[in-house]
């Protein structure tokens, strides 16, 4: 059962077999639970956004065709959520603790062990929330989620070539403020 491509389960879903949506749920849930959470940096919204990216998804089936890919289809509902939400609140300043969530999105490794990659996880969460929205979102999609330029292109309603030039100015960006604050870090243990 676990050959069954994406397309041809939200296909099933579409013409009525929503059980197979849980297939879905298990493919895809943590890839937008990091999606959402690199996005705003809340977990807890993180998670009720990936729930109402999956009601949407039930609620909006008969819009999926089949003809492109069913993640392209995914992220556009789950960009239009993200959306929905900054509209009617405010960004929020709360931010749970990293080691929490790593361990979360990473399935249950232990954060204990890993110290220095939660440092490091939480200096790249700090200069990833100082680029602007939509450089955010395409490091987001192009690195984390790895969407191919091809689809983020699409999804954004671009060319292949502005996503490109997107993404490098982008990681050049979020490049020269982590060393600022990797600087700025080594500085104070001084």
């Amino acid at each position: 059962m676990n050959s069954l491509t994406d397309n041809s389960l939200m296909l099933q879903v579409k013409a009525g077999q929503v059980e197979k949506m849980g297939l879905l749920f298990e493919r895809y849930h943590r890839p937008l639970l990091a999606f959402f959470y690199h996005s705003n940096g809340n977990a807890t919204a993180s998670e009720d956004l990936v729930q109402t990216v999956f009601y949407r998804m039930l609620k909006y089936r008969h819009t999926f065709s089949g003809e492109g890919e069913f993640r392209t289809w995914m992220y556009h509902l789950a960009r239009n959520v993200l959306a929905d939400t900054a509209r009617k609140n405010k960004p929020s300043a709360h931010h749970q603790d990293i080691a929490d969530w790593a361990e979360k999105i990473a399935g249950g490794a232990s954060a204990d062990a890993h110290l220095q990659r939660t440092q490091e996880m939480a200096q790249l969460h700090q200069a990833m929330a100082r680029l602007s929205p939509d450089q955010r979102e395409v490091l987001v999609l192009s690195r984390f989620q790895e969407l191919k330029y091809e689809q983020i292109a699409q999804l954004l309603n671009t060319t292949v070539g502005a996503v490109k030039v997107r993404a490098h100015r982008a990681l050049c960006q979020l490049k020269d403020i982590y060393l600022q604050l990797d600087n700025g870090s080594k500085v104070q243990k001084l």
